[in-house]
């Protein structure tokens, strides 16, 4: 790895840090340059501004992201059985600390700057990736009776996420305190009350 490649990683990981522990409002470009054992000018020729360290930083998590792979339908195995499987995975992603770490550092960012908002917002993560295609063939297979498929896929995901998510993220709830069985089998029998073909 070049010097320079080196440097910014070293800028990425101590920015990262400051931020998850102070916020980006209370963090200082000073302060990350301490922290990454560079110059401000260095900081700076890699990254011109702190909003576009914030946006670089965001960028990197995403792409480490530990995402299980996409789960396909199948008409030979109960719809119960795979939304099951898919709650878990998701579940799975929203409790992990690297998703978490990212939420917070983002979360007083993106009330501040809407267009981020709308950027993350824009980039699917876990089963957002392949649960419309999912439910349209659970659709054509007469498993599933739904007119709107983006608006189901929603619901699914975001009862997911108020009951796992937002809990943990606010300091609510930990991990270990929520009753995940409950919430996955409570999730897909609501939706399958909804959505199940006769």
């Amino acid at each position: 790895m070049k010097l320079s490649d080196k440097k910014r990683v070293n800028i990425l990981d101590a920015a990262e840090q400051l931020f998850f522990e102070n916020g980006v409002e209370h963090t200082t470009m000073d302060q990350i340059a301490k922290a990454a054992q560079a110059s401000k000018r260095t900081v700076y020729n890699h990254f011109t501004t702190k909003d576009a360290l914030f946006e670089a930083i965001i960028i990197r998590m995403v792409e480490h992201l530990n995402q299980d792979d996409e789960l396909r339908f199948s008409n030979e195995i109960a719809i119960d059985i795979q939304l099951t499987k898919i709650a878990q995975q998701e579940v799975s992603l929203l409790n992990s600390v690297h998703f978490l770490r990212i939420a917070k550092i983002a979360f007083m960012q993106m009330l501040q700057q809407p267009a981020l908002a709308e950027d993350i917002a824009s980039n699917q993560f876990g089963c957002m990736r392949y649960l419309e295609s999912f439910l349209r063939q659970g659709v054509a297979n007469n498993k599933l009776q739904i007119e709107d498929i983006e608006f189901a896929a929603k619901q699914f995901v975001y009862q997911l996420k108020s009951f796992v998510f937002y809990p943990v993220l606010f300091g609510f709830e930990t991990p270990d305190s929520l009753p995940i069985t409950k919430i996955i089998e409570q999730t897909v029998a609501t939706f399958l009350s909804r959505y199940q073909a006769e």
